[in-house]
C-alpha cells in the first residue's frame, strides 16, 4: 500500500481548492446546498460543499491505488459518481434541509464504496477511520475537561436559553421505555448531544434526537420505535402547541379530537356532516397507547403525506387520523357512531387497512376513497380523445388507470372516413404517457396508467417495445406502464409450436368481445379468410416467436407485463353482464370494461400476522379473529361505493350496477416467520392455500350477509354466483374452455356447500369481493412485508416520497441474538452482501433457509403460492416474479407454468443479474439463478443502479406508490 492514507471529510475541508478530482461531481442546486450545514467534530458548523467530499473519496483510492493509478480517467469517473451517490443520499435523509455531522458524511461515503464493491478502498477506509478515532479519544482524554453541556443554549420561541439537558434525557427514555434491554437512551442522547451547536434552534434538537436514534436502528430494529416516538412528540407538539407525557394522552386527545373536527370544516377540508356525530363520544374512543405500535418509517409517513394540515402546519394526530377516516365511511350508517368505533378499532389496531385513497379523502369535501378504474377505448376519433379526457380527469382525483387499447386499428389499416391509412395505436398511447405526467393526482403523485393490447393486434410487436430506451422516442412511452392480453389460444400454439396471425381489430371486430371456445372459433375463421386473401393486413408469426420476443422485452424493459385474457374472463362471476377487456395498474383487477362502463375498485387489505395465535404446534391462523375483522372490513369497502366521489358518470354507473370490492392481504411473510416457514417450501405454500382460503369464505359469507340487510347488487341474477358457481368451481369452466392445459391443486377444508346454499338464499352485495394489491405504502405504514411479496433484503432501504429509511429484518435479529451472533460485524456483512445471509459462513442453514430473500427463493415457489391463492380468488393479484440471472428457458418455464396453474395475472419481473448474484453471495449457485455468461445486465424493473436491497413493488413506486395500495 502507497504511504498516502485516505482522509476523512474534515480533513479534506482543510485542503486547498486546487485538489479537485478532474470531474468534480456538479452541484445539483447551490439553492438546495444552502439549506445544509456540516457539524465538524470540534462543534463548528461549516457549510455543506460536495467537492470536499470528492476530494476525500479521491485521497482513498490515492491510498490503494497509488498516484498513478487514481490519476486514471475511469477511477476519476468512479469517484465523481460516488461522489453524486454520496450527495444524494444525504440530502435524501433530510429532505427539508438542515446539518449533518462529519461522521454522518464519512458513514456514506463508506458505505458508497462498499456497495460500488470498492473492497480494497472501502476496507482501507474504514482501518483509518477507526485508527483516527482512537487517536481522538486518546487526545481527548488528556486534554482538559470541556465545558459542562449544560451550558450549552438553545433558540427556543426567538429567545435564547440553556439547553434542559434533563428533560431531552427525559423524552429519550421515555421513548425508550418497553423495548428491550437492547434499546437505551445513551446511545441516542450522546449522537443528540454529539450533532448540537451553542445557540441551535429547539426544533432542531427535537429533529437531532430523531436522527440520532434512527443511525441505530440498523444496531437494534426496535430502535425504530424510539425513533417514532421521539417523531411522535414534535407532532404532539406542531398539533397541541405543547409537550405533552404519554400517561396525559388520553385526557388531551378527548379535548383536541372535536376540535380538531371543527377546524377541519372551517378550513374547507372535512365535510360538515362529520359535525353531527357525536365527538365527545368518538373522542373518548380514541385509544393513545396505540400511537406507540408505528414504527418510524410508518409514522413519517402517515405525518409526510397523510395527515390534514392547515397552512403546512399538521392539525391530526394518528388516532384522530384513524377516527376521522373511519367517521367518513360511517356517514350513510344508521348508528353512526358505533359504527365508526368500530371501524376504527380495525383501522388503528393495524388489523385492516384501507387503501390510500381512503385514507387520503374519506371524511373530506371531496372522497374520492377508490383505487382504480378500467377503461376500454373505441375505435373513433371522438372515443378515443374522450378516453384520455377521462384518463385525465380519473387521474386528477388519484385514481390508478387500466386502459384497454384492443378495439383501436392498427398502422396501415383502412380508414374509411378519410381514404387513408391509420398510424396506428402507438401515437394515441405517447398522448396517454404525457396526459400522466401532465395531470399528477392533484399535484400529490405521480399520475399512473397501464395500457393493454390483445396479442393478435397487428400493432403487438411495436406495443411490445413501447419502453425500450432506443429507437424513435415519438414511439415510445417511458411513464406508462403496458400488459400483454392473452388469448389461451395464442398459449396452446406456443405450447405445440404452431402459427400465429396478427389482424386490425378493425376486420376482425368481435374477437374483442370473445373468448374461451367462442374466441377459438372465430380467430380460426378469420385465419382462414386471410389465407384466401379476404382480410388485408394481417401477419403470420410462428407463436413462439412472438412468445420469445414478449418474454425479452420483459426481461430488458419489465414491460409489457404478461396476463391472461381467458382465466379472467371465464373465471368472472360477472361474465353474463359484460366482458373483462383488461386488468388495472397493479395487475389485480378484473371487472367488465364497455362504452357505457368505467369499471371502478375499491381497496382495503387484511394484515394476516394479526390474525395468528397460538396453537398445539406453534402459530396457526386464528379464523374467528379474521372472520370478525373481514366482517367489518367488507362493511367498510360497501360503504365507499355509495360515499365515494365519481369524476366521471360512468363509474359511478358501474360501481353502483355491480358494487365490486377488492378485500387483499399483507404481511404473508411475516406470518411465515411467526409460524417458522421458509417462503420456499410446501408448508409455505400450504398456508397460502388454507390462508387465502379463509379470506375468501369469509370474505363472500359476509357479503351474502350485507345482501340480506341491503339487497344484492343489481346485475346478480345471472351471475356465477346466482347459478351456485363458486371461484373454486370455475376452475372446472377454464380447464372445459381450454380442452386441458389446467393443472392445479383442487383440494378444500372449509364448508363451502353451507356457503353456497347461503349464496342461493341471500344472494351477493359486491359482484367481486377478494383482490390482493400491492399495498407498497400501507403496508409502510403498519410495519409488515408487502402484499404477499417474499421479504427482498434482510437489511435493506426503502425509498418513498419521505426519504430513504433503513429496514432491518427484526424476526431476524431476534434468532441471531438468541444464537449469540448479533453483532458490529454481522451488521457489516449484512450491508456488504445486501441483506442476504447465504454467504455467512456461521450462520446455520436452517437460519439462511427461513430468511432466504426473494432472489434465493425459486420462482417456482412464488407460482405455486399463487396458484393455491387464485382458486379461492374470483379477481386477481399483484405477483411479482423474482428471478436471479435469468435466462431465456427459465423465464419460459415460469410463465408457462403459471398460465397451466390458472394465474389470471403477473405483475413486474424482477431480476437481477448473475455478476450481481455472484456478488451477493460469494459463490455460485446460492440464488435462484441460471448460469448464463450473457445474463449480465439488470432489467430495468430491478433498476440497473440501485441496489437489490432498493427494490420497487408498484408500477408508480418510483420512489412512492399508492394507486391501488
Amino acid at each position: 500500500m502507497q504511504t498516502a492514507q485516505p482522509t476523512d471529510s474534515s480533513a479534506a475541508a482543510k485542503a486547498p481548492s486546487s485538489i479537485q478530482p478532474a470531474h468534480a461531481a456538479p452541484r445539483i442546486n447551490d439553492a438546495q446546498y444552502a439549506q445544509y450545514q456540516i457539524i465538524r467534530r470540534n462543534g463548528a458548523v461549516v457549510p455543506f460543499e460536495p467537492s470536499k467530499i470528492a476530494v476525500a473519496m479521491m485521497k482513498a483510492f490515492l491510498a490503494v491505488h497509488g498516484t498513478q493509478g487514481a490519476a486514471s480517467a475511469s477511477v476519476r469517473e468512479t469517484v465523481e459518481e460516488l461522489t453524486q451517490n454520496v450527495v444524494r443520499a444525504l440530502m435524501r435523509s433530510r429532505p427539508g434541509g438542515g446539518t449533518f455531522h462529519i461522521e454522518d458524511v464519512q458513514d456514506q461515503v463508506e458505505l458508497g464504496l462498499m456497495r460500488s464493491s470498492n473492497h480494497e478502498v472501502a476496507r482501507a477506509y474504514v482501518l483509518y477511520r477507526e485508527r483516527r478515532s482512537q487517536e481522538r479519544a486518546h487526545q481527548k482524554a488528556e486534554a482538559t475537561a470541556p465545558v459542562a453541556e449544560a451550558s450549552m443554549t438553545v433558540v427556543d420561541n426567538g429567545q435564547r436559553i440553556p439547553l434542559d439537558l434533563g428533560r431531552l434525557r427525559t423524552q429519550i427514555e421515555n421513548a425508550c421505555a418497553g423495548l428491550g434491554a437492547d434499546v437505551t437512551p445513551d446511545p441516542i442522547l450522546a449522537e443528540t448531544m454529539r450533532n448540537l451547536y451553542d445557540g441551535v434552534p429547539m426544533e432542531e434538537v427535537h429533529k437531532a434526537s430523531i436522527l440520532a436514534a434512527r443511525t441505530l436502528i440498523e444496531k437494534d430494529p426496535d430502535y425504530t420505535y424510539a425513533t417514532s416516538r421521539l417523531l411522535l412528540n414534535t407532532i404532539i407538539k406542531e398539533v397541541l402547541g405543547e409537550e405533552v407525557l404519554p400517561q396525559d394522552m388520553g385526557q388531551h386527545y378527548a379535548e383536541y379530537f372535536p376540535q380538531l373536527i371543527k377546524k377541519g370544516v372551517e378550513n374547507d377540508l372535512l365535510d360538515h356532516k362529520l359535525m353531527q356525530f357525536d365527538l365527545a363520544k368518538l373522542g373518548a374512543a380514541l385509544k393513545p397507547e396505540r400511537d406507540l405500535q408505528f414504527d418510524y418509517l410508518g409514522l413519517q409517513t402517515l405525518y409526510d403525506r397523510y395527515f390534514l394540515h392547515v397552512r403546512k402546519k399538521r392539525i391530526e394526530l394518528p388516532q384522530a387520523f384513524f377516527m376521522r377516516v373511519a367517521m367518513g365511511l360511517s356517514l350513510n350508517e344508521i348508528d353512526r357512531e358505533a359504527r365508526a368505533i368500530e371501524f376504527y378499532e380495525v383501522l388503528s389496531s393495524f388489523d385492516f387497512m384501507s387503501s390510500t385513497p381512503t385514507l387520503f379523502n374519506s371524511g373530506t369535501q371531496r372522497s374520492q376513497l377508490s383505487s382504480c378504474y378500467l377503461t376500454t377505448v373505441p375505435d373513433d376519433l371522438d372515443g378515443i380523445y374522450e378516453s384520455i379526457k377521462e384518463n385525465a380527469l380519473l387521474s386528477k382525483f388519484a385514481g390508478g388507470l387500466g386502459n384497454d387499447w384492443t378495439r383501436v386499428r392498427a398502422l396501415g389499416s383502412h380508414i374509411k372516413g378519410t381514404n387513408g391509412e391509420s398510424q396506428g395505436v402507438v401515437p394515441f398511447l405517447k398522448v396517454v404517457n404525457d396526459t400522466a405526467v401532465a395531470v399528477n393526482q392533484g399535484g400529490k403523485r405521480k399520475g399512473a396508467v397501464c395500457t393493454y393490447l390483445e396479442s393478435w393486434h397487428l400493432d403487438i410487436e411495436e406495443f411490445l417495445e413501447l419502453r425500450k430506451n432506443t429507437g424513435d422516442d415519438r414511439r415510445r412511452t417511458h411513464d406508462m406502464n403496458t400488459a400483454n392480453w392473452i388469448p389461451d389460444l395464442f398459449m396452446k400454439r406456443v405450447m405445440e409450436k404452431g402459427e400465429w396471425t396478427l389482424f386490425s381489430p378493425s376486420d376482425v371486430p368481435d374477437l374483442h368481445d370473445l373468448f374461451g371456445a367462442d374466441f377459438e372459433k372465430a380467430y380460426t375463421a378469420y385465419e382462414e379468410k386471410a389465407a384466401r386473401g379476404e382480410i388485408r393486413p394481417h401477419k403470420k408469426v410462428p407463436a413462439i416467436d412472438l412468445w420469445r420476443k414478449m418474454l425479452s422485452m420483459l426481461f430488458e424493459t419489465g414491460h409489457p407485463w404478461i396476463t391472461f385474457k381467458d382465466a379472467c374472463n371465464v373465471r368472472s362471476p360477472q361474465q353474463h353482464a359484460g366482458v373483462v377487456h383488461s386488468s388495472n395498474l397493479c395487475t389485480e383487477i378484473t371487472l367488465n370494461t364497455s362504452d357505457g362502463e368505467t369499471a371502478v375498485c375499491n381497496l382495503g387489505s387484511v394484515n394476516l400476522v394479526r390474525h395468528l395465535k397460538d396453537g398445539a404446534n406453534g402459530k396457526e391462523l386464528d379464523h374467528e379473529k379474521l372472520k370478525r375483522t373481514i366482517n367489518t372490513a367488507m362493511r367498510m369497502l360497501d360503504n365507499v361505493i355509495d360515499i365515494n366521489y365519481y369524476a366521471v358518470k360512468k363509474a359511478r354507473d358501474s360501481n353502483m350496477r355491480h358494487r365490486p370490492v377488492g378485500m387483499g392481504l399483507m404481511g404473508f411473510q411475516d406470518a411465515l416467520y411467526e409460524m417458522r416457514v421458509p417462503y420456499g417450501s410446501d408448508a409455505a405454500v400450504t398456508f397460502a392455500d388454507n390462508s387465502m382460503e379463509a379470506i375468501c369464505y369469509y370474505a363472500y359469507w359476509a357479503s351474502t350477509e350485507l345482501a340480506r340487510e341491503r339487497g344484492h347488487y343489481s346485475s346478480f341474477k345471472g351471475s356465477l354466483w346466482d347459478r351456485g358457481i363458486l371461484p373454486l368451481d370455475s376452475l372446472d369452466l377454464l380447464a372445459q374452455e381450454r380442452g386441458g392445459y389446467v393443472d392445479t391443486d383442487r383440494s378444500s377444508t372449509m364448508d363451502w356447500d353451507a356457503l353456497r346454499n347461503k349464496i342461493a338464499q341471500d344472494g351477493m352485495r359486491n359482484s367481486n369481493c377478494v383482490a390482493i394489491a400491492p399495498t407498497a405504502t400501507i403496508s409502510n405504514i403498519i410495519g409488515v412485508d408487502a402484499s404477499i411479496e417474499p421479504s427482498f433484503g434482510n437489511l435493506s432501504v426503502k425509498s418513498n416520497l419521505s426519504g430513504e429509511f433503513t429496514i432491518i429484518n427484526n424476526y431476524l435479529v431476534k434468532d441471531l441474538k438468541r444464537l449469540g451472533l448479533w453483532d458490529d460485524v454481522m451488521v457489516m456483512d449484512l450491508k456488504h452482501f445486501d441483506g442476504s445471509l447465504q454467504p455467512i459462513d456461521r450462520i446455520p442453514q436452517d437460519i439462511k433457509a427461513m430468511y432466504a430473500t426473494a432472489f434465493e427463493i425459486e420462482p417456482f415457489w412464488l407460482v405455486e403460492a399463487a396458484a393455491r391463492r387464485q382458486k379461492w380468488i374470483d379477481q386477481a393479484q399483484s405477483l411479482n416474479i423474482y428471478m436471479a440471472g435469468a435466462s431465456g428457458k427459465k423465464l419460459d418455464d415460469t410463465y408457462k407454468l403459471a398460465w397451466l396453474r390458472g394465474l389470471k395475472t403477473t405483475y413486474y419481473l424482477r431480476t437481477t443479474s448473475a455478476t450481481h448474484a455472484e456478488k451477493s453471495t460469494g459463490r455460485a449457485g446460492q440464488l435462484n439463478a441460471v448460469s448464463s455468461s450473457s445474463d449480465s445486465s439488470h432489467t430495468a424493473a430491478s433498476a440497473a443502479s440501485e441496489p437489490a436491497t432498493d427494490v420497487k413493488f408498484c408500477a408508480i413506486d418510483d420512489p412512492g406508490c399508492e394507486a391501488c395500495q
